[in-house]
């Protein structure tokens, strides 16, 4: 007689719940009750290089500046600050006039990025929501500037200034940017997919101007990409050297020809050239500690649509 053993049934794995992508392995992303992705030890460690990368010029300065030029040059070089940061500063802010140069730069960088804000943000709505004759061929003519070296406008703009009676002044320096290509680019790409035609037809049916649209509707949808273009702005503005350095001269320079003054004698002295450095480097570290939050939050805005 035959005996028939009784059949064992090993269970598999769960089916994943509907919805839900599958668990990967170790080390890749994976996906949580919530569906949201949950980084692997890599996706960690390559953060981790990423950050310390980003953040060693900045502390190579901060060394630097606190030695003396002897330390600074030796063979290997110092991997910790010294106690000469202090006296190297003040050696920096007096021989290169840093204070009345960082406050230059503060008036330059916050009239350009005021002005680049309100003249890109009015251009983008036009050009993202506004219909008019001509409107792709002056977008085009707009985008296509992007493509011309700033080095050729250089010759005709500094005799413009001179015939105004700008030589050496800072109006040389903000009146020609008061207004980018990229800025009414970047707003007008923006409001295409931000601003939707029912809000204005909404607002015009209302009864507002269309000054009252783009103050109550057109600014706090923009505020976002604002939020960017204005940070992108302002530091694009702080560190800009070329064409400052042409149109002022020493007695009244911005933080970066001032700091090109510093290092342009024959034997600088490093250790000073990089304590001011760090001076010019810490207003704009104030800048994004204080408004890191709305910068991060308008690139997110930017980068969902719907």
């Amino acid at each position: 007689m035959t005996t028939t053993s009784p059949t064992t049934t090993v269970p598999g794995p769960a089916p994943a719940p509907p919805g839900t992508a599958p668990a990967k392995g170790p080390g890749r992303f994976r996906v949580g009750a919530g569906g949201q992705l949950r980084g692997g030890p890599f996706t960690y460690a390559a953060l981790i290089v990423v950050g310390l990368g980003s953040v060693l010029p900045l502390y190579w300065t901060l060394v630097a500046a606190s030695h003396d030029q002897q330390r600074v040059l030796d063979s290997p070089p110092p991997l910790v600050p010294g106690g000469r940061l202090w006296s190297n500063l003040q050696a920096a802010w007096d021989q290169a006039h840093l204070g009345k140069a960082i406050v230059n730069s503060v008036v330059v960088a916050g009239c350009i990025t005021a002005a680049t804000l309100f003249f890109c943000t009015l251009a983008g709505y036009a050009f993202a929501k506004m219909r008019f004759r001509g409107r792709g061929v002056l977008m085009t003519a707009v985008v296509a500037t992007l493509t011309i070296p700033p080095q050729l406008s250089v010759v005709p703009l500094f005799m413009m200034m001179s015939d105004i009676g700008w030589g050496g002044r800072l109006e040389s320096v903000i009146f020609p940017t008061l207004v980018g290509a990229f800025g009414v680019f970047f707003m007008r790409q923006y409001l295409v997919e931000a601003l939707p035609y029912e809000l204005i037809e909404a607002a015009k049916m209302d009864g507002a101007s269309n000054f009252r649209i783009v103050w109550s509707v057109v600014l706090p949808v923009a505020r976002p990409a604002m939020t960017v273009l204005g940070m992108l702005t302002f530091v694009q503005a702080w560190n800009d050297f070329f064409w400052p350095f042409l149109a002022l001269n020493q007695e009244n320079p911005t933080i970066q020809v001032a700091l090109g003054q510093l290092s342009a004698s024959y034997t600088p002295d490093q250790s000073i050239v990089m304590a001011g450095a760090l001076i010019s480097t810490l207003p704009l570290l104030v800048v994004f500690v204080v408004f890191g939050k709305q910068i991060v939050g308008g690139i997110m805005a930017g980068a969902v649509k719907g």
